[in-house]
């Protein structure tokens, strides 16, 4: 039997106990993986293993879509009515604010991201999009089409069946509710792989779904790596479709894998590389608290994060000045994620720690200046300084590539046209931002951005009844609000002869 994790936490922000099975959950329980396979959790603040989970493989996820498929047949999509998947979609969150305070102490100690800000948003944020979804659920509809006298033509927006669902480390259980909120709530049954750095919301959420009134197999939750458990998902013939956030290098090895297999139908939330343009009449106060939030938030492990600001040379340097005096305020206030003065955590893993520190090395080999950071904060855990590169130029690695880490590369620029060329110079094209005062150059410049979404005098402001997705290599697909309904239905035309004969 898979072993149950008991951690308790003693802080000043936080004291309770967690209790939660530590297996890979398939058809309504937890079990062992077939190969018995244990993938060690580490607490990104001290660099010290918290638990051991469960980590499957490729004969895991086959059981558990088997379960799912049954589930599909027997007790769940359109067998089961819109009302009873948006009851137990709602039931399910409500279970997790009844556990609001554990879940963000759990993403806290996996993520290292403070406690309040997981709390006040990334579990505040998961409760309300599930509920969002809970809403949708008995509103899925097609059209009554007009043809002719003797014939009645409809559409029905039909679940797909089991999809397949990876999501990353940086919001491990916000971007669970992305997924399964539209899924369930159009009929579909879940085979979902959370992040093996990052498992420890997903199997806490496992433990709620039968509570909440779940037929076995509609959700499945099976932990593991990306080149085992990722790609028997992206593989398996059974599987319809598949929703995948993380970088476009995986995403790239998902739509070959799918291509090859049986042509799933393929969302994908990838990487950015995000314009950040602020004009010289913008309210530079509010333009340097949205900025800063922007790129040093999450500590920078954010994909539509601001990470390109560029800034007209009339205020550069009154801006530079004051996102610098940000970015100190942050470097004092980095630390324990369950002090109450911590604003600014530590990076996931070591791996991400060596990725962030290497990009700044690469800005000082190609001549930028690292204005202010660019070194460990501390001597254990992962924590790089909140970092500012200016004297960029656009073919620097630091201003192409996606760092996803604490460091924005700031760009002087002159005019509109200027700035607009160089904002869309990117493989990427996830999101966008424009700070001004003037209302006709915010909608021109918001128009001629190559990004999936543009923010005017706000940043990051992302509203779960609005879509959410790239241009370019950011992805295919949009996710939230009702576009991500559509992501997850395919449309049937019934044609039904009323008359004519022939």
């Amino acid at each position: 039997m898979p072993s149950t994790f008991t951690y308790t936490f003693d802080t000043p922000l936080y004291k309770g106990k967690s209790t939660f099975n530590t297996g890979l959950f398939i058809n309504g329980e937890f079990v062992d993986p077939v190969d018995g396979a244990k993938i060690e959790v580490v607490n990104p603040s001290t660099g010290k293993v918290i638990t051991s989970v469960s980590a499957g493989s490729a004969k895991d996820v086959d059981i558990a879509v088997k379960a799912a498929k049954q589930a599909y047949k027997t007790s769940w999509g359109l067998k089961v009515p819109g009302t009873d998947r948006g009851r137990m979609l709602s039931k399910l969150a409500d279970l997790i604010e009844k556990n609001a305070d554990e879940f963000a102490a759990l993403e806290a100690l996996n993520v290292g991201k403070p406690f309040g800000v997981a709390r006040m948003a990334d579990v505040a944020s998961t409760i309300g999009t599930i509920r969002y979804y809970a809403g949708w659920a008995d509103k899925i509809q097609g059209k009554v089409i007009e043809t002719n006298d003797e014939k009645l033509s409809y559409t029905r927006h039909e679940p797909y069946g089991v999809v397949g669902q990876i999501v990353p480390w940086n919001y491990p259980l916000s971007m669970i509710s992305w997924k399964i909120g539209p899924a369930l709530a159009t009929g579909n049954v879940i085979v979902l792989k959370p992040s093996e750095l990052t498992p420890l919301t997903a199997l806490k959420l496992a433990g709620l779904c039968n509570e909440a009134g779940f037929p076995s197999g509609v959700i499945n939750i099976v932990n593991g790596y990306g080149h085992t458990v990722g790609q028997a998902i992206s593989e398996h013939p059974i599987i319809e479709k598949i929703a995948f956030t993380g970088s476009t290098a995986t995403g790239r090895k998902i739509q070959v894998a799918s291509a090859m297999s049986n042509l799933k139908t393929v969302t994908l939330e990838l990487g950015g590389k995000s314009p950040n343009i602020i004009f010289d009449d913008a309210d530079l106060e509010q333009a340097v608290k949205w900025a800063t939030r922007s790129i040093f938030g999450n500590m920078g492990q954010n994909c539509n994060a601001g990470s390109r600001i560029f800034v007209q040379e009339g205020i550069y340097d009154k801006f530079l000045s004051m996102i610098t005096d940000a970015a100190r305020s942050l470097q004092s206030a980095t630390g324990d994620p369950f002090e109450p003065s911590t604003k600014h955590g530590p990076q996931v893993s070591q791996t991400q720690f060596d990725r962030v520190m290497g990009y700044i090395d690469s800005a000082k080999t190609d001549g930028a200046n690292v204005h202010i950071g660019g070194s460990r904060h501390g001597s254990e855990g992962y924590f790089v300084q909140p970092t500012i590169v200016t004297e960029c130029t656009p073919d620097m690695k630091i201003v192409q590539e996606e760092v996803f880490g604490p460091v924005a590369a700031v760009i002087k620029f002159k005019t509109e046209e200027e700035v607009i060329e160089m904002a869309n110079n990117t493989v990427y094209g996830l999101s966008s931002a424009v700070f001004t005062e003037n209302s006709s150059r915010a909608v021109r410049v918001a128009h001629a951005l190559e990004a999936g979404q543009a923010f005017v005098n706000c940043l990051n402001w992302v509203e779960k009844n609005m879509p959410f997705g790239g241009y370019k290599q950011s992805g295919i697909g949009r996710e939230l609000g009702e576009y991500a309904i559509d992501m997850y239905t395919q449309v049937k035309a019934v044609h039904i002869n009323v008359g004519l004969k022939i």
